[in-house]
């Protein structure tokens, strides 16, 4: 909830004399003891409130650190380097007026003579107190807890002491580690999703009966669990570990459960919660709960009207709260009471998201129904892990909280509606891909929060636009700080500011991101034109600052367009999303999918063979898809090479099922061999497929050829549609399958073969130069202006006289193409990539058990595993216990 603020006045709370606030002409002095989240934004409030300087700023923070984003410490994982989670260092600079003092804790606080003493002996004197030291990882207190191998989840230095020890000790052992997550609440699973993106096979144990036990009921932690174990992790529920054992070494090598049994694990990760770091409080006098924390009041004072307290350490009412958006609030209270300003806490704001690739998890509110007169709204599909509760008023008027596990995209919408009517049937917010429409054309009251992170509500995104000029998204967000944390408010921050924009007359930036002003199709022209193809030199000449996961990936699709070599050639192989870094899909439970290239659905006997060995020597699941082709998956990072290697030697390429690029071209067998075809549509989908291979553009792409108008290929669900008459190809664009199905509008009769393939080139290259960001064709198209018949124009009667421009760029990626698999395996540094780690074994772990899923190979779960033999594609396996 935000806090509750009024008009800056004198300031008359109890807590506070009139010494308190700065007497005009006389600057006083703010000490803040810790440099984490919360001492940021408290520093960054009371400067942006504090033109004048009336107050001078010193920060102490023990770490040698900047303020970094411990909310995002898990991304850290996967390629977020720590100076990437830095905080704007703007913000604690000597130009800004503040002192930054780090690497040096504060060891005593003297009250009475209003001085803190650092270690160092250093003295500092104060007018003021702000204590936000925060919490600290707690460990079980069990025999072994300190062992080499065990660590905490808490700062940069516990995850950068965490990867080097599995890093070192996995070389030591020669395989992956196994490891144990004690603890299976939000922290927890993250934590276990980093071991697993550093190959630790991995389990958690959690004391109480379900994960998450905090923010989910039963049925929502069972659908949790599944969605968990799915992606390889262990669950072990009910269980107490009290004892660690240790090798000869002093390493850990295993856990003692209270039930009598043990476990082997090579790393054990403790996130069993937080303890506030109350330490300084207590030795000074101030008032603690007995459980731990700084008391405060409403207006975040302690005991000593001369102190506050923001964040984890400071208790209100009777709680300890250990997540950022709750301290953010406190510090805006904080900063606005030392400007005289008046400012409530208003209390704890509980909600929570899950923050792990491919498990979507969030909890809201009266989550668990105790309002008296509460009501249920379920909807649940266990077959593909979904379970989603929406907790309302005893009349299904008023929102009072939710669960949501397994599909969150209604949280953004859901989460501003709390505590107000929902305006819509409750169902349609739970129903798949519902929640977009179910808020329709009903309006967010003003006081709804909309960034619970930041406390900003749809009133301040709404006067950022109306009285501050914003007229972006980036300026809202610099004005509001909206999305300025985790950032998943900000498709509601931009509804907001659009809706908005368009009242007054003006419409919202297509401006790229914040690095770049330009929109997509301005950006790609101006690479064009210039002719640059490195990403540094581009943000040189056309934006500002380092980039982002916006536009990075942006520039690589449109450096890939326009032909500018491998995706994975030089700086441009840091731009890739995450499939495009690996050329394949990341499956959920963290393998990959190998699938290649079958134009048209045509394959020989010769082939089907080699497809069935490879998916057999590496026990990887078989799937015929919609789009004619095979999928294996369950490839391990290692195994890449090796799989595409045999593929690309038996003739197969890359069928970049992992790009924004083309995916198949499904045909039906045509006049080849059905009475009912007219023409040869294999011939033509196989001719598509081999000519836009490759093609890279602003999202995926598939196209259809149908021999016949019975319509046996479904052409007329395809970005591109082509049907077969007796006259010649019919062509429709602008069809989608996916969450909104569109049918492809007809754009030409009776081409011939010739005519067919020009269009085509045309209409994609058109649209690869002027879609948007992520921009299917379907949206591409209906918000082209003159609609179809601007799109003949352009295409047919070339309107815009690009058309030769368009034959060239098609013609130029035709010529140009190359199978990304197969020069990646002709040079050896691009082939570096695809190690776990230095030593990263090329057999399969022993341990690794396998059953049948509808008559393939999957792994198995930990109850299959208690089997000695299991099921493997129709045969048994003797396995190691």
């Amino acid at each position: 909830m935000a806090p509750k603020h009024r008009a800056p006045s004198p300031a008359t709370s109890p807590a506070y004399g009139a010494g308190m606030v700065e007497q005009h002409g006389h600057q006083r002095h703010v000490v803040v003891v810790g440099a984490g989240m919360v001492a940021h934004r408290f520093v960054e409030s009371l400067r942006s409130g504090d033109p004048e300087g009336r107050w001078r700023v010193t920060v102490i923070g023990e770490e040698d650190r900047h303020p970094y984003d411990r909310v995002g410490l898990t991304s850290y994982f996967s390629g977020t380097s720590a100076d990437e989670l830095t905080l704007p260092r703007s913000v604690l600079d000597d130009e800004s007026g503040v002192r930054f003092i780090r690497g040096d804790a504060v060891a005593r606080i003297d009250r009475e003579a209003r001085r803190v003493t650092t270690e160092s002996g250093l003295s500092v004197g104060w007018d003021a107190l702000v204590l936000a030291t925060g919490s600290f990882a707690a460990k079980l207190m069990v025999d072994g807890f300190d062992l080499a191998g065990c660590f905490v989840y808490r700062t940069l230095d516990d995850v950068e002491r965490l990867r080097a020890f599995v890093q070192r000790r996995s070389a030591e052992l020669g395989r992956p580690l196994r490891g144990t997550v004690i603890g299976g609440g939000l922290l927890g699973l993250e934590a276990a999703g980093a071991l697993q993106g550093l190959d630790v096979e991995c389990t958690v144990v959690q004391s109480s009966d379900r994960l998450m036990s905090a923010q989910l009921d039963d049925r929502g932690a069972d659908s949790l669990r599944r969605l968990i174990e799915a992606r390889g992790i262990g669950v072990r529920t009910g269980s107490v570990t009290t004892r660690l054992d240790s090798d000869v070494r002093g390493n850990v090598r295993g856990l003692e459960f209270r039930e009598g049994d043990y476990a082997d694990t090579d790393v054990v990760v403790f996130t069993v919660g937080v303890r506030p770091r109350d330490q300084l409080a207590r030795a000074a006098g101030l008032a603690v709960e007995h459980r731990g924390g700084v008391v405060i009041d409403a207006s975040c004072t302690t005991s000593d009207p001369r102190i506050l307290a923001i964040g984890e350490v400071a208790s209100f009412d009777g709680r300890c709260v250990g997540l950022v958006a709750p301290g953010y609030a406190m510090a805006e209270v904080a900063a606005t009471r030392l400007l005289g300003g008046e400012a409530d806490f208003p209390g704890y704001d509980d909600s929570t998201k899950l923050k792990l690739n491919g498990v979507d998890v969030a909890s809201f509110g009266d989550a668990f129904a105790t309002t008296p007169g509460a009501l249920d709204v379920v909807y649940a599909d266990p077959v593909a892990g979904v379970y989603k509760k929406l907790v309302l008023s005893d009349d299904a008027q008023t929102l009072l909280g939710g669960i949501l596990v397994g599909d969150a995209s209604a949280y953004g919408l859901l989460r501003p509606l709390l505590g107000g009517r929902l305006g819509a049937d409750p169902a349609a917010y739970l129903m798949p891909e519902g929640a977009g429409d179910a808020l329709g054309d009903a309006e967010l009251p003003d006081q709804a929060l909309v960034c619970s992170c930041n406390s900003v509500t749809a009133g301040a995104i709404r006067c950022a636009v109306t009285d501050a000029g914003c007229t972006d998204v980036a300026g809202v967000k610099a004005c509001t700080r909206a999305g300025a944390a985790c950032g998943s408010c900000l498709p509601l921050v931009k509804k907001l500011v659009g809706t908005e924009l368009a009242r007054t007359g003006a419409s919202l930036s297509s401006a790229l991101c914040e690095h770049f002003s330009f929109s997509r199709a301005q950006l790609f022209d101006a690479v064009r034109v210039s002719g640059l193809r490195a990403f540094t030199a581009i943000i040189e000449r056309f934006g500002t600052g380092r980039g982002c996961d916006i536009c990075k990936p942006v520039l690589a699709s449109i450096l890939a367009s326009l032909g500018a070599g491998h995706v994975l050639d030089g700086e441009n192989a840091a731009l890739q999303d995450t499939n495009d870094h690996v050329m394949a899909n990341i499956q959920k439970d963290g393998s990959y999918s190998v699938v290649p290239r079958i134009a048209g659905g045509e394959i020989t006997p010769e082939g089907l063979i080699l497809i069935g060995e490879v998916a057999r020597d590496f026990g990887l699941y078989t799937k015929i898809t919609g789009g004619q082709r095979i999928d294996m998956f369950g490839a391990r990072l290692e195994q890449l090479p090796e799989i595409w290697r045999r593929l690309v030697d038996a003739g197969f390429e890359s069928g970049q099922a992992y790009g924004k690029s083309l995916r198949t071209v499904k045909s039906c067998v045509g006049s080849t061999w059905c009475r009912y075809g007219v023409q040869d549509s294999v011939g033509m989908a196989v001719q598509l497929e081999l000519r836009y291979r490759g093609l890279r553009s602003p999202h995926k792409f598939k196209l259809g050829v149908s021999g016949c108008a019975r319509e046996c290929a479904e052409a007329r669900g395809k970005d591109v549609g082509v049907i077969a008459t007796e006259a010649g190809w019919n062509m429709y664009v602008g069809g989608n399958g996916g969450f909104t199905p569109r049918h492809a509008v007809l754009l030409a009769e009776g081409l011939d073969d010739a005519g067919l393939l020009r269009a085509i080139d045309r209409f994609l290259m058109y649209y690869i130069r002027t879609a948007d960001r992520l921009q299917r064709t379907a949206p591409w198209f209906e918000e082209m202006e003159g609609g179809i018949d601007a799109l003949r124009g352009v295409i047919f009667d070339d309107s815009l006289g690009i058309a030769d421009d368009l034959d060239a760029a098609m013609a130029a990626h035709v010529g140009n193409y190359e199978d990304e698999w197969k020069a990646t395996l002709d040079d050896p540094e691009k082939l570096k990539r695809f190690a776990s780690f230095v030593n990263a074994p090329t057999t399969p772990d022993p341990s690794l058990a396998y059953t049948l899923e509808r008559g393939q190979a999957r792994p198995a779960t930990a109850d299959e595993r208690d089997d000695r033999r299991v099921l493997i594609a129709g045969t048994t396996l003797a396995v190691r216990r």
